[in-house]
């Protein structure tokens, strides 16, 4: 029976227990799911592990990284995004009437034929990561019309009267068939964020309209604009959505809110307050379903990565990285996690809130109200014999100097806190009041970081600078002769760019390893442009250096830089 070969083959490549087998196939026969759901859902494997498995069982090729495919423009014409999003399928490759597609669920047939259909060919199935497999559906429909404007056509007078929606636990954005026009017109904004990746939605009240605004790569842009008779009854929506008191109107609220698309989760977290013609609302999205980067993906140079690479396999001591809000400091610490994760170490993180579920790892959400702060977590975590704590953020001298004595006494702990650079993070420490002597024998290394955007690939063009480019090539201290052929890269505008001439981000890094040198400044209390100078002097890579680098690869711009980064000491 081919469900005792699979119990076999579980058994010889999974290395699972019977025990463990007998579960899934139980699990799979209650629960209606497919054996691959049930055991990537149970956690009984890891994703990649189980796809691997499954390729070899059913002989079809797996690809770890869809990175850089490009859908076949007939896909995307005949094959609804909601189709594709919920069954988690998307077309990489069509020749000679047969269709390569990617999928994360290899046992489930059924929506392949639907596919066959609407395609009128072949269809063969290709593995790949779930998280793949909803980035390249992101690209690959980003100019599709969504639905927001058949939405907003469908607002009549008689529909916003009466809206006391209840929202069902975790509702599917894309089950939009039978719901009334606000309910859609909400819906559809979230999807075409997500699909422009965008991280935050705002809905701005004006004297005659409701502007809806995104933030992409880091900039607003406006996108929609709704009529104001709708604004009442979408504030109201919004409000039922993230569970939040619809009377209540002239104070600010918070509320967050898990959606469903497909099978993906994404978490919003919602902020109301009352402006001068209405509610204004933010919506902060946390998609589950991107993928959690590696340490070679995140936009580090070689000598970085290594020193990193160095620090993070330590068995005790403190790492800081540091940054404004918003400069990926969580894709780092998930990067170095990932990095170190292994069945050997127990991993601890607290978090507020916790951003993207982490294979193997123990992940706490801080709850202010129920007393669950960061100190109070970091103390609870010190019972759980722990090797690797991670604790969201350092604000206070609580907070700060449990994690530092938790250092001392043989954990690696790694933390965020909001300062300019690396060597002002040292100082932070001692103005939050943590004893100097502490700071210095705990302290490995800090890691401070921007975001820079990326010229978009698509409308890249190398330019001779005019005299604007060359003031700002000038502001960096870099000559015309240092770029290749005196020509320097930049983004014509397209299409897949809003115009903008950019798309996506990359990190930019300092790292400063925490010397014997510094330690004696630490403890000697130094100031921080004194630390730095002589961290310069001994090798110091600044994020200006660093981001000068990435202009002169033709990575980024010379606004970029300037944009994020300040003059050097």
């Amino acid at each position: 029976m081919l469900q005792d070969r699979i119990r076999e083959g579980l058994l010889r490549n999974a290395g699972l227990t019977d025990e463990q087998i007998a579960d899934a196939i139980r699990n799979e026969r209650e629960s209606g799911q497919s054996l691959d759901q049930v055991l990537v859902g149970r956690n009984l494997m890891p994703e990649a592990k189980c796809l691997e498995f499954f390729s070899d069982f059913l002989g079809l090729d797996y690809r770890p990284s869809l990175e850089g495919v490009s859908v076949p423009i007939d896909f995307i014409q005949n094959v609804p995004v909601q189709f594709a999003r919920s069954h988690g399928l998307i077309a990489i490759s069509a020749e000679d009437r047969l269709v390569k597609v990617a999928t994360h669920r290899p046992l489930d047939v059924r929506p392949m034929d639907d596919l066959a259909t609407m395609m009128e060919s072949e269809v063969e199935a290709v593995l790949a990561p779930r998280s793949e497999i909803a980035n390249l559906i992101n690209r690959a429909y980003r100019h599709k019309a969504d639905g927001v404007d058949e939405a907003l056509g469908d607002i009549e007078d008689q529909d916003i009267i009466g809206l006391a929606e209840t929202i069902d636990e975790s509702e599917d954005l894309l089950d939009v068939a039978n719901k009334a026009p606000i309910i859609k017109l909400v819906n559809m904004l979230l999807f075409q964020a997500l699909k422009l990746r965008a991280s935050d939605i705002h809905l701005q009240p004006f004297a005659d309209r409701l502007q809806v605004r995104m933030r992409v790569d880091g900039i607003l842009y406006d996108t929609e604009s709704i009529p104001k008779k709708a604004q009442e009854a979408i504030v109201s929506r919004v409000k039922v959505m993230g569970k939040m008191d619809i009377a209540e109107r002239r104070m600010p609220q918070d509320g967050r809110a898990s959606i469903r698309i497909g099978d993906g989760d994404v978490d919003v977290r919602i902020s109301t307050v009352p402006v001068q013609n209405g509610e204004r609302i933010v919506f902060r999205i946390l998609d589950k379903t991107t993928k959690v980067y590696s340490l070679d993906q995140i936009g580090l140079n070689e000598d970085d990565r290594k020193l990193i690479e160095r620090y993070i396999h330590y068995s005790h001591g403190m790492i800081f990285v540091t940054g404004p809000t918003g400069s990926g400091k969580t894709t780092t610490l998930y990067a170095a996690l990932n990095e170190i994760n292994s069945a050997t170490l127990n991993i601890l993180t607290i978090e507020d809130p916790v951003e993207y579920a982490l294979d193997g790892i123990s992940q706490v959400q801080v709850n202010t109200k129920k007393g669950l702060t960061f100190a109070a977590g970091l103390r609870s975590f010190l019972r759980q014999d722990p090797d690797v704590m991670m604790v969201g953020e350092v604000r206070d001298n609580e907070t700060a100097d449990i994690a530092i004595r938790a250092a001392l006494t043989g954990h690696l702990v790694f933390s965020t806190v909001h300062t300019n650079d690396s060597a002002s993070t040292v100082t932070r420490m001692l103005d939050i009041g943590v004893e100097p002597y502490l700071v210095s024998s705990s302290l490995l290394c800090v890691i401070a970081q921007r975001l820079v955007r990326t010229v978009c690939p698509n409308c890249k063009e190398l330019v001779e600078p005019n005299e604007q480019m060359r003031f700002k090539i000038e502001d960096l201290r870099l000559t015309i002769d240092q770029f290749p052929d005196g020509m320097v890269a930049t983004g014509r505008g397209c299409d897949e760019c809003f115009r903008s001439g950019f798309a996506g981000r990359t990190a930019i890094y300092e790292v400063m390893p925490i010397d014997a040198v510094i330690q004696d400044q630490i403890v000697n209390k130094r100031t921080a442009s004194d630390i730095k100078r002589g961290a310069l002097e001994r090798g110091l890579r600044t994020l200006r250096m660093n981001g000068v680098e990435k202009v002169l690869q033709g990575i980024t711009t010379p606004e970029e830089v300037l944009r994020v980064t300040q003059l050097d000491v």
